[in-house]
C-alpha cells in the first residue's frame, strides 16, 4: 500500500478537472517518440516531480515524460509495451485487422485473439493496485484473464461464425453481421474486458486520499467507480473506431465511384479505421480524470471520519 499520494497523482491534481485541459495533456503523453527513453531517464522525470521542488517550462518534458511511463501506485516504470504511447502502435494494426469482413472463422478468431489479449494486458498493467500486498500477478488473476480474453476472442469472432455456420449468402444478413453486428458487440466487449480484468479492484478496494493527499484508507465503492469509468471510456473508443469506419463503407458503396472500383472500399476501412482509432485514444483517455473524486458520503462509513472535506480522490488507472 503507498503512503502517500504519488508526484504523477499530484501532478493529475494541477491539472484541474477539465476535459480539454486533460484532452491537451493526453495528447502529449501519447506521443510515440516516449517511447525511446531509458528506465533511468523515466525514474529521473519521476524523481523530479517528487521533489517537492517548484516546476517551470523547462520541466515539461519531464512531466509529460513521467506522466506517460510512470504507475502512479508503485511509481516504477511501465512495460513498454502496455505504456499509454504504445497503445496506437500496437492495438491499430490489431484493430483494423479484427475489423476486415474475413473470409473463414480461423482468421476472425485469431486477430480477436491478438486485440483481445493486448487490451487485457494493457487493462491489468494500468489499473490500481494499491490494495495489493504483492506487485506480482496472483493465479487467481491469470486464470481471469485467460478467461476473459477466450471469452471476448470467441464473442468478437461471431458474426463471422454466425455467417459460416449458418451460411448466410443474402447481401443484407451479410451486412449486417459485417457491418452493423460488430459496432455494439465492440463496445460491450471492451466493457467486459475492463470491468472484468479489474474486477479485483471492486472487491477488493483502492487508496483514497484527502484533498491534502493524505491516505485515508482502502475503498470498494471508490474501486467500483473508477473501474466502471474506465471500462465506459474504452467501451466509447472502440464503439466509434467500430462505427465510422463500417458506416462511411456502407455510405460510399452507394455511389456511383465504389459501385464502379468495389477495390476502394478496403483502403478506405483501413485508413478511417485507423484515424478514428488515433483521434478517440485520446478522447477516451481524458473523459474521465485520472485522479478520480467521489463524495465523502458515498464511501464506507469507516472512512469519512478520517476524511477531510466533501471529496475524497483515487487513482482511476487506465
Amino acid at each position: 500500500m503507498i503512503a502517500v499520494m504519488d508526484a504523477n497523482l499530484l501532478q493529475w491534481k494541477k491539472q484541474g478537472q477539465s476535459f480539454f485541459r486533460r484532452l491537451r495533456v493526453w495528447v502529449s503523453l501519447l506521443d510515440p517518440s516516449l517511447l525511446l527513453s531509458s528506465d533511468a531517464e523515466i525514474l529521473k522525470a519521476h524523481s523530479l516531480l517528487g521533489s517537492g521542488q517548484k516546476l517551470n517550462e523547462k520541466d515539461n518534458p519531464a512531466v509529460i515524460l513521467s506522466l506517460s511511463s510512470v504507475h502512479a501506485d508503485s511509481g516504477a516504470p511501465l512495460p513498454f509495451v502496455f505504456r499509454p504511447p504504445a497503445y496506437l502502435p500496437i492495438s491499430g494494426p490489431l484493430v483494423v485487422a479484427s475489423l476486415l469482413p474475413h473470409s473463414g472463422v480461423k482468421a476472425a478468431l485469431f486477430w480477436q485473439l491478438l486485440l483481445q489479449s493486448y487490451n487485457a494486458g494493457f487493462s491489468h498493467t494500468n489499473g490500481n493496485y494499491s490494495a495489493e500486498k504483492s506487485k506480482k500477478t496472483s493465479p487467481k488473476q491469470l486464470l481471469l484473464m485467460a478467461g476473459t480474453v477466450s471469452y471476448t476472442t470467441f464473442a468478437g469472432a461471431l458474426p463471422q461464425i454466425l455467417i459460416n455456420r449458418l451460411r448466410i449468402t443474402s447481401p443484407p444478413l451479410q451486412t449486417f453481421c459485417r457491418s452493423i453486428l460488430p459496432i455494439p458487440l465492440s463496445g460491450v466487449l471492451a466493457f467486459l474486458n475492463v470491468f472484468t480484468i479489474r474486477s479485483e479492484e471492486t472487491e477488493t478496494g483502492i487508496q483514497v486520499f484527502d484533498y491534502n493527499g493524505r491516505p485515508v484508507g482502502i475503498s470498494k465503492a471508490a474501486g467500483a467507480k473508477a473501474v466502471k469509468e474506465t471500462a465506459y471510456s474504452r467501451a466509447a473508443l472502440f464503439v466509434a473506431t467500430a462505427a465510422v469506419p463500417n458506416l462511411l463503407v456502407l455510405f460510399l458503396q452507394r455511389t456511383r465511384l465504389f459501385q464502379r472500383n468495389s477495390l476502394l472500399a478496403a483502403p478506405c476501412r483501413h485508413i478511417s479505421a485507423a484515424l478514428v482509432l488515433g483521434l478517440m485514444i485520446p478522447v477516451s483517455f481524458s473523459l474521465f480524470p485520472q485522479l478520480g473524486t467521489i463524495k465523502r458520503d458515498d464511501v464506507e462509513e469507516e472512512l469519512r471520519a478520517e476524511a477531510v472535506g466533501v471529496q475524497l480522490f483515487y487513482h482511476r488507472g487506465l
